[in-house]
């Protein structure tokens, strides 16, 4: 079954899945079968630099020259082919996960993380909203919005694993994660109003992996300081917070079916976005 990785990587993401209907969800997992073997390709710590950046390259040949023989690339293409998602979009993911093919990464202005961020997952958060026949411009920006929100969360909890790996996106001080988790709290508050242009059959799902996604953060907080940080290990969601998160989700529903027309406002941010890409090209 194509949810098979999203039930054991992405539980998050999986919890939220519930509410989509098959077709929807058959085609999400697709793409974060595609999305998930390119992270294991970078993060495959039994694989040397060298092999590393081989097999990135012959999977990103495979999936250029269409190679349907490949199950993942296979699946991946009916979605770009059916849901009319820009080649550029999947070109940006690449560039992306290729940034972490490299001895030692460091990112060291707003403008480069939030580009990073932008590649490797507001890429992600917009060919979703493609799946989930999202037309509204100002909605697709907002799609970005949430996934780069949900990469700064990943960036926030991954600071040790990031560090054993010899990346380093943001410091390793507590100061430092706490920045990042209140400059995600933009990104999270910015995609809100656009989730009213997804179609009512999508959306809870939506809403309900926000919530669960962001809670991520105020888990992280709770740590207080580096030491408990370091020792706390992954973060997640329990279960328990998890429903009470759902719960929300309804009144967040509700408050959606009142808006009546969407304006987009994270102008500031994608300005920064733009010195690198042009978001109109892949909208």
């Amino acid at each position: 079954m194509k949810s098979n990785l999203l039930k054991k990587h992405a539980k998050s993401f999986y919890w939220a899945s519930f509410f989509l209907s098959r077709n929807t969800l058959d085609k999400c997992s697709s793409l974060y079968n595609f999305c998930r073997t390119l992270d294991d390709i970078v993060d495959d710590d039994d694989n040397n630099l060298s092999l590393k950046k081989e097999i990135f390259l012959k999977f990103k040949k495979d999936f250029e020259n269409k190679n349907l023989n490949n199950q993942i690339i296979k699946d991946m293409w009916s979605i770009i082919d059916s849901e009319g998602i820009s080649y550029q979009i999947v070109t940006d993911l690449f560039d992306g996960v290729k940034t972490d093919l490299e001895e030692k990464v460091v990112i060291s202005s707003k403008k480069d993380l939030l580009v990073y961020s932008y590649r490797v997952a507001g890429t992600v958060g917009l060919m979703m909203s493609k799946i989930m026949k999202v037309k509204n411009k100002e909605a697709l920006k907002g799609a970005i919005d949430l996934g780069i929100a949900m990469q700064l969360t990943n960036i926030a909890r991954d600071v040790c694993e990031d560090k054993a790996r010899n990346r380093q996106y943001i410091e390793h001080d507590f100061s430092s994660i706490r920045a990042i988790i209140n400059e995600s709290q933009a990104f999270y508050e910015k995609s809100f109003t656009s989730i009213s242009s997804i179609p009512v059959k999508s959306r809870f799902s939506v809403l309900v992996a926000r919530r669960v996604y962001r809670k991520i953060g105020d888990y992280i907080l709770k740590q207080n300081n580096i030491d408990n940080y370091n020792k706390a290990g992954k973060i997640y969601v329990p279960i328990f917070e998890k429903i009470i998160q759902t719960f929300l989700s309804i009144i967040d529903f509700i408050k959606l079916l009142f808006i009546k027309k969407l304006n987009y406002d994270n102008q500031l941010n994608h300005n920064i976005l733009e010195q690198e890409i042009n978001l109109n090209e892949r909208i």
